[in-house]
């Protein structure tokens, strides 16, 4: 797209912006593009994959595709991805789950990767494939849990306005699996952990749980974030917690001697590559965080604050210029029935701060492509998005008090929707001011 024809069609133009720019952030995030330069060198013994994650199975294939070309070694496994986020695979076995729930799938999945890295040897290789969505796929629940108590806490996580790294806490503490568990079951074999990063700060621990990896946080951090929230926890999660059993592996702990880990693609990367869709057409970009969290409505009031000194001083920067972000922000349910999800939440309470603001575009959306449960990724908004839904009888503050911005976004025609992406770098954001 030139310059020329983003000024010729005056609104059709900057949703084309915004989409090539969200595209380009999806696009350099498949498995494919950054998974080559992790490839280790092929072991004496055998070579493991198992993983979890919304962009698991992208993974699988593209280190199937590159183990055969470069070392044309045998190698088998097992990997849980979402529901119609499978990609096929010849010799790794891909399973499919739900996410953001877990369900039985998942439970029987993550059972079976267990069982896969059992009696392995020193001589041998696990590669350990880990994205986004992990948490909710590999579900192994704790000492005294069924699959129902596991279902219930992550329903109540999701929707108490806990951060990412909170959930993740509880959910580490609670589980068999999460928290350094995997990696422990894999010794004394030499474990690589390929991570693609969906969550503030990069943090493996974080990043669906850290089924492979240290976690320093404890029992008690866990307890302290469940009474913080005011998390009604089954008596047998409770127990878990309160006793201590539910500890995860330390730092330094000799299980995990042998293991390392490397980030291939991060939301950084992500959003460097929209801001050079942007440079392309003579628009600057600015990215203000790629880390940005809190709840989806006060991250929005911020960055409206932003947008409007560039609109009416030119500050902190020159107009046209688009501010890009990313990050995930949380949403506190304060209506279980709407249709919603943090990024049309962010939107839709962006478009109601800017009001009347003149010449202001933008574009949320989840990298995965699912914005909540639904599978639409996200929303656009426009200078006349207010107008166009109040002509259509729609008070768009009752849809964000009701939780219910795809809704709102769908009536108007404004929703992005990809269909599965088969990566996860978390939540995306532009702001255009023209």
């Amino acid at each position: 797209m030139t310059s020329l024809e983003l000024t010729s069609t005056p609104d059709a133009a900057p949703r084309a912006l915004l989409r090539q720019m969200f595209d380009a952030a999806v696009a350099a995030a498949q498995p494919e593009l950054c998974l080559g330069a992790h490839l280790p060198e092929p072991p004496k013994g055998r070579t493991v994959v198992v993983g979890a994650g919304k962009a698991s199975a992208a993974m699988a294939r593209a280190f199937e595709d590159l183990w055969t070309a470069q070392h044309n070694r045998p190698l088998e496994g097992v990997v849980v991805t979402r529901y119609g986020y499978e990609v096929p695979c010849r010799h790794i076995q891909i399973v499919q789950a739900a996410h953001p729930v877990p369900d039985a799938a998942g439970l029987a999945a993550t059972q079976r990767i267990l069982h896969t890295v059992q009696g392995l040897t020193a001589d041998d290789l696990v590669i350990a494939l880990i994205s986004g969505g992990g948490s909710s796929l590999l579900v192994a629940p704790g000492a005294g849990l069924t699959l129902a108590d596991k279902q219930k806490v992550n329903k109540d996580l999701l929707a108490s306005g806990a951060t990412i790294s909170e959930m993740n806490c509880v959910r580490r503490h609670l589980s068999a699996i999460k928290g350094g568990r995997l990696g422990a079951a894999c010794a004394p074999a030499q474990l690589l952990t390929l991570l693609i990063s969906d969550v503030p700060g990069d943090a493996p621990m974080d990043i669906a749980s850290g089924p492979t990896v240290a976690d320093a946080t404890t029992c008690a951090d866990a307890l302290a974030i469940v009474q913080r929230y005011r998390i009604d926890l089954p008596a047998a999660a409770q127990q878990l917690l309160e006793s201590g059993t539910g500890e995860t592996i330390k730092p330094g702990d000799a299980q995990l001697a042998r293991s390392r880990t490397a980030l291939i693609t991060t939301p950084q990367m992500a959003l460097e590559a929209a801001a050079q869709v942007a440079r392309a057409v003579g628009i600057t970009p600015y990215i203000l965080g790629d880390s940005l969290e809190g709840e989806a409505r006060d991250v929005a009031k911020a960055l409206a604050g932003i947008t409007r000194q560039v609109v009416q001083h030119g500050q902190p920067f020159e107009r046209p210029c688009v501010l890009l972000s990313g990050g995930e922000t949380t949403v506190t349910l304060r209506n279980s029935s709407g249709r919603g999800g943090r990024n049309v939440e962010f939107l839709l309470a962006l478009a109601s701060a800017l009001a009347d603001t003149p010449g202001v575009y933008a574009l949320a959306g989840d990298t995965d492509g699912v914005d909540g449960v639904e599978e639409i990724a996200g929303a656009v908004f426009t200078p006349d998005t207010l107008a166009r839904a109040w002509a259509q009888g729609m008070n768009p503050r009752q849809f964000l008090d009701a939780n219910d911005a795809h809704t709102f976004f769908q009536r108007l025609g404004d929703s992005v929707v990809t269909g599965p992406t088969l990566t996860n770098v978390n939540d995306f954001r532009a702001i255009w001011v023209s």
